[in-house]
């Protein structure tokens, strides 16, 4: 047994601190980011925000609607090859997700071959710790290599929440960008169910510094995606400043009108129509999404919640405010540049970071 003295942190227990700035506005930030990657050749330019591949949030809607804010959406899973094959018409902003079946390896080698697009992948489980993980992933990475395309997709791997294997999955899964989180969703129940986690702000400082301390040949770095946690814009703001190159967004993004799922109606007060309620939103690893998906396996704990999400209206309404809140954020600490956040942040601890300002 081995017991780490060493504090770590959550976004809760952070403030960043501001700091004289040459920025008259923050009309003037730039938010863009322009990629390259360790493995691929590959280029990505965008804004770096993801909507996460949970069935509900990863839609196809959902990535026709970020893609007019420059950002990307990794679709579900659970598409099947003629949908995909009709709708994946933004190459750069749309990612294909898979697990580790390789039924999964198969319908990806077909969509390639009827389609001509090697798409960027995203390649989940809840676990990134396995052998059988970091194989894999080098496996997709070979094959597209000499058997599918001879093009070397944008690779995107994970979770995991340490260092170790942040280095383990770059230098030996062929992984561009790792997923960073292991139980700080707000549908998952991981850390509830098994103790085994790891705060969301010290996983993203420590992971990002392992993955920039790799470069390629040719100077290229690894990279890493915040996954989970982010509850407010306030959020996403400290994921950048800690040095999350990506961010995906689930719960924040849950309840809006381009999620797919079960929606609950309600009728308008004069019983003219029939309006959005609410939503059905569940973790990947719950009942829920076991139940629908190939059945609950008696070997396994649901580690998933289910809960119902006000209805929130367009997506826009949530990006425009959290790309406000970045602007603000970085004119606050003096980056004129969402690239120069992380440079620019200095953390305070703090006991309390929200509360009821009603009172």
């Amino acid at each position: 047994m081995k017991i780490n003295y060493d504090p770590k942190l959550d976004f809760d227990d952070v403030l960043l601190s501001p700091h004289r700035s040459k920025t008259a506005s923050r009309s003037s930030i730039e938010l863009l980011r322009n990629f390259s990657f360790y493995h691929s050749d590959k280029k990505w330019e965008g804004i770096p925000i993801f909507a996460a591949n949970m069935d509900t949030t990863g839609s196809i809607a959902m990535s026709e609607e970020l893609f007019k804010y420059d950002m990307a959406t990794c679709l579900h899973k659970h598409y099947d090859l003629d949908n995909l094959l009709q709708e994946f018409y933004y190459p750069n902003h749309q990612w294909w997700s898979m697990g580790i079946k390789y039924s999964e390896m198969e319908k990806l080698a077909k969509f390639v071959e009827l389609s001509g697009i090697v798409p960027n992948l995203c390649i989940d489980v809840a676990n990134g710790y396995t052998d059988d993980f970091v194989n894999f992933c080098n496996e997709i990475r070979e094959r597209c290599l000499t058997q599918w395309s001879g093009e070397s997709p944008i690779i995107m791997a994970g979770n995991v929440c340490t260092p170790e294997m942040v280095q383990e999955l770059i230098l030996h899964g062929g992984v561009d960008i790792v997923k960073i989180g292991i139980g700080p969703g707000s549908a998952c129940t991981t850390r509830l169910k098994t103790g085994v986690g790891f705060p969301q702000l010290s996983a993203i400082i420590e992971c990002s510094h392992a993955a920039h301390g790799l470069r390629n040949g040719d100077g290229r770095l690894g990279l890493v995606c915040a996954d989970g946690g982010c509850r407010t814009p306030a959020d996403v703001c400290k994921a950048f400043a800690a040095g999350a190159d990506f961010v995906m967004l689930g719960g924040m993004l849950a309840g809006t009108y381009e999620c797919e799922g079960d929606w609950q109606y309600e009728w308008l007060p004069d019983r003219s129509k029939m309006i959005r309620k609410s939503l059905k939103f569940y973790g990947m690893s719950s009942s829920e999404a076991q139940s629908k998906y190939g059945g609950v396996k008696d070997y396994r704990a649901s580690e998933g919640r289910v809960k119902e999400v006000p209805y929130k209206g367009p997506v826009k309404d949530i990006i425009l405010d959290v790309l406000g809140g970045l602007r603000s954020a970085c004119a606050y600490m003096g980056a004129i540049k969402l690239k120069d956040m992380n440079k620019c942040a200095e953390f305070n601890l703090v006991n309390r970071t929200h509360f009821d300002q009603s009172v």
